[in-house]
């Protein structure tokens, strides 16, 4: 009986050191990387995070084998989070202070997250929404991606903000995308279509043993809200308004996408050397609809406000991290974590190597927190700004929409301060019973406010007419040459 006993505690012991010895070796690990980042999600949009709506059924299996940081952060809106996902350091450094107006333009000084993946002899796709300029400059190809499939603009349809003019009619179907160097005609719904592309990529890539970066970066479900019928018809016949049925219709086909991902990356052998992150952009938008003509509240995990919000739904954000056989599975990591920090632990998982010019990051490597969830992680300051104010008037708007964060407290707007260790809804403004913290928070927002602001280097510009927009001349003067050809991704 003794020795039974001992043998199984030497088993455990065995698997437990062969699990610590195998995460000791991340660094340089130089695992394929696939990053699927939804647009206008937030903590309430899955099953997983308690809607009882919408059914998210493979993002809940995904859900269950991950490691699960409890407290990611991103910016309140779409270009930010991009530009501090590629730059690794606070989006306002990189001069991206908006979603339109040119203020959506990452700066060309910015050494970007995929130029460091290919320094270390990564293949970088990109499938979806770029959202960070549309002059030729700007473009994800000339930015550190390989192979490039996006519409332009902020949006699908955004026609005068920047997309091609023929995406104006039948939104989200048979869009016109730039492929590569080449305007193209494509077919079906586009989900689909940038699901479908990227896997062909990485079936590629994985076929001739190539380490890669798929940057699956969809615009679903952003407004308009158009979904496939089959998608939204369930939603129709139990009541819900025509928006709610798109919006939650497009939530379930990306979740059928992204099932068909994961099956196709376990059946190609895939999952034991990829790190597949789900995460999404901002919090979640259309927080109401109708249901048999009442308005009701959708569920938002009990957070306080929604996209372009200062407070935590704005911010607060799904962030789901799977390696089969490396990572935990269901494990949770509740330090305080953000976008900023993807870009540091890319690098030490590929072994990239910064040239001496690179910007300087403003994120921390995840590494040690992937290895021991429970790991010493100090507090940190993180801010937010919604941006978005009018032309030339940044500074009247240095304390409107505005946050810093911290492990436990967040300070909102320059007066508000919640405790989120004990109120993550954001219910109980406790600033005058904690004078000290707010007085030591506005001193770092203004330390903050001041470091950013000589660095908003796409501020003051004049407004674009659409006829004038990058993507738009670039339409008109390749169809007249030759023509937009169709196009369709290899079969998988």
């Amino acid at each position: 009986m003794k020795s039974s006993v001992a043998l199984s505690v030497g088993i455990l012991l065995l698997v437990a050191f062969a699990g610590f010895a195998e995460a000791e070796t991340l660094k340089g690990s130089r695992p394929n990387i696939v990053l699927v980042m939804t647009d206008d999600q937030g903590m309430g949009d899955l099953s997983c995070m308690g809607n009882k709506v919408v059914k998210t059924p493979h993002i809940d299996h995904f859900y269950e084998q991950a490691t699960r940081f409890t407290d990611f952060q991103v910016s309140p809106t779409c270009a930010p989070t991009r530009a501090a996902l590629m730059s690794g350091r606070a989006p306002f450094k990189n001069g991206v202070t908006h979603t339109i107006m040119q203020r959506e333009r990452m700066a060309l000084s910015t050494f970007t997250m995929p130029q460091a993946l290919q320094n270390a002899g990564y293949k970088t796709g990109i499938f979806g929404k770029w959202h960070l300029g549309d002059e030729e400059a700007y473009l994800p190809g000339s930015r550190g991606f390989d192979e490039v499939l996006i519409h332009g603009a902020g949006g699908i349809g955004q026609v005068p903000l920047g997309d091609f003019p023929p995406n104006k009619e039948n939104v989200y179907f048979d869009n016109v995308l730039l492929h590569n160097d080449t305007i193209v005609q494509t077919k079906g719904f586009c989900t689909d279509l940038f699901f479908q592309s990227g896997l062909a990529w990485i079936k590629e890539q994985h076929q001739s043993g190539n380490p890669y970066f798929a940057y699956i970066a969809l615009n679903a479900p952003h407004a308009p809200l158009v979904a496939p019928e089959k998608y939204t018809e369930r939603f129709l016949d139990l009541g819900w308004d025509k928006g709610t049925a798109g919006r939650y219709g497009m939530i379930e086909n990306i979740d059928d996408n992204f099932g068909r991902m994961m099956e196709k990356l376990d059946q190609w052998g895939a999952l034991d050397h990829t790190l597949v992150i789900f995460m999404t952009d901002n919090g979640a938008t259309h927080l109401s609809g109708k249901l048999n003509g009442k308005r009701v509240k959708h569920f938002n995990a009990d957070l306080k406000g929604g996209k372009n919000s200062p407070n935590e739904g704005g911010s607060h954000v799904p962030a789901f991290w799977y390696w089969k056989g490396v990572l935990g599975e269901g494990v949770d990591i509740d330090a305080l974590a953000a976008h900023i920090d993807l870009y540091p632990t890319f690098c030490d998982l590929a072994g990239a190597k910064l040239p001496d010019d690179a910007q300087e990051f403003d994120g921390r490597s995840l590494l040690p927190l992937l290895k021991d969830p429970k790991a010493e992680w100090a507090d940190r300051e993180l801010f937010f700004h919604c941006g978005r104010w009018p032309t030339g008037d940044q500074d009247k708007f240095k304390f409107q929409k505005c946050a810093v964060r911290t492990d436990r407290w967040r300070f909102v707007n320059n007066e508000q301060l919640y405790d989120i260790s004990a109120d993550p809804g954001e219910t109980t403004d406790v600033a005058d019973s904690h004078s000290d913290v707010v007085g030591n928070l506005r001193m770092s927002y203004d330390a903050w406010w001041a470091s950013v602001t000589p660095l908003l280097v796409n501020e003051n510009l004049p407004r674009v007419k659409p006829a004038e927009q990058p993507l738009a001349i670039r339409y008109h003067k390749q169809l007249e040459q030759k023509g937009i050809p169709e196009w369709a991704p290899e079969g998988i």
